[in-house]
């Protein structure tokens, strides 16, 4: 019995190995995990869908009637498998990728000094860091040259040692909002959290990709809940076993609604304040976020300049966000008149 045993673990781990061989990626647990997942999301999809044009006999009717109504489904399903991937396989906007674009930035700037011993233009560097300080947003443009510490160290208030913003793991300095995951190991700009999901960060880089998706899966599983709850109504009192598998379907559809829905209106509740979910739920153990009340949004521009950024801006540039003066958290804290309104303070 135990040569039995014996041989077939030494068969287990030579199938591994060779499988390791032909597929490096399947070597790191973490990955084979990831991609675990991201083959059973698939696989749920596939399987809610299947079955329900595999049972319902009145959609395919209504298909061959009305063939708009079921391609605007399938586009929708697979929009959604696609967004999905897209933000799976998109960057969270890493700390130390920001840090090499100054660099870069900046040795371009020498070279072009050096070759034509003069400041060098904005032609010698594209936009690559955007930096909003209390007073002015600055861009860098290869204009001057700006080492990253100095960069960083210029975000917070006159005085912070450069320790206490200092990563003991990436040993990097880190901005305001930016949090080392330890499942990525990497320091992330705007830390949201790191979803399981889809085996990455969410960040300044993909957390607007990351709405997206939570907005497509939930409009895609409510949907086939309709197209469920259709089918049951119509069909409920025939084949009991078909009944059944639907129901036991739908009930974990209804709680997926759920929570897709409440993660939609958080997410968006946090895209409209200029948040992230981990310093509302670490707000008390943030350092800078410590002394402001629970009601202030210290990074908040109005709900249009928030929208504007989310959408627009992120994808083109790291984005680097200065600490508020102490002037400005205090207009923050100010409430909103009728006269605000009206000149649109809130937006």
């Amino acid at each position: 019995m135990t040569m039995v045993v014996g041989i077939c673990r030494t068969f287990r781990d030579r199938s591994l190995d060779r499988c390791f061989q032909c597929f490096p990626c399947l070597s790191d647990p973490a990955l084979r995990s990831s991609l675990g997942l991201k083959v059973a999301l698939v696989m749920l999809h596939l399987i809610y869908a299947g079955i329900l044009f595999l049972f319902d006999s009145d959609l395919i009717e209504k298909t061959k009637r009305e063939p708009w109504y079921t391609a605007l489904y399938l586009l929708l399903f697979f929009a959604t498998l696609v967004q999905y991937f897209i933000t799976s396989g998109s960057s969270p906007g890493y700390v130390l990728d920001a840090m090499k674009a100054v660099n870069e930035t900046n040795v371009i700037y020498k070279k072009a000094s050096i070759a034509s011993k003069q400041p060098a233009s904005s032609k010698n560097g594209s936009l690559i860091v955007t930096v909003e300080g209390s007073q002015s947003t600055r861009n860098l443009q290869g204009n001057n040259v700006t080492s990253w510490t100095k960069l960083v160290m210029d975000m917070y208030p006159p005085g912070t040692p450069v320790r206490t913003c200092t990563c003991s793991y990436c040993n990097v300095e880190q901005p305001p909002r930016a949090k080392h995951c330890h499942d990525c190991d990497k320091c992330v700009l705007q830390f949201d959290h790191h979803c399981v999901w889809l085996g990455t960060c969410v960040g300044q880089g993909n957390h607007c990709k990351f709405w997206w998706y939570i907005c497509e899966e939930t409009a895609l599983c409510l949907w086939t809940g309709i197209l469920y709850v259709t089918y049951l109504k119509a069909n409920i009192s025939r084949a009991w076993w078909k009944a059944a598998i639907m129901i036991l379907l739908l009930i974990a559809l209804s709680i997926s609604i759920i929570f897709l829905l409440l993660l939609l209106l958080f997410h968006s509740y946090l895209v409209l304040t200029n948040q992230t979910t981990y310093e509302l739920v670490r707000r008390r153990r943030i350092p800078y976020l410590r002394g402001i009340p629970e009601r202030v949004y210290p990074f908040s521009k109005g709900v249009c300049s928030n929208l504007y950024d989310f959408c627009c801006v992120r994808s083109s540039s790291y984005s680097l966000e200065s600490l508020p003066s102490a002037q400005e958290l205090e207009e923050k804290s100010m409430p909103y008149t009728c006269l605000d309104v009206l000149t649109c303070r809130c937006c």
